[in-house]
């Protein structure tokens, strides 16, 4: 979440672990590729296209990076 806090293009007063990327913050596609390669950058693996686009909600990339790095919750 702090993560997403940090990106530029998204409103921290909107942001929620539910908030739709597109729907609820308004993100159009660019602005999605952006947050993704931070995403990688800060927790150091990459995400696959394929992957990146299932990631919908702050939720599903919390729960994308504890399955990719076997963390439970």
């Amino acid at each position: 979440m702090l993560v997403l806090r940090l990106y530029d293009k998204v409103d921290a007063e909107k942001l929620t672990i539910d908030s739709e990327f597109f729907k609820d913050l308004g993100l159009d596609s660019l602005d999605f590729v952006e947050m993704i390669v931070a995403m990688e950058d800060e927790f150091q693996f990459e995400i696959p296209d394929g992957d990146a686009d299932r990631l919908k909600t702050p939720r599903d990339i919390m729960q994308y990076i504890c399955d990719k790095e076997d963390v439970y919750e």
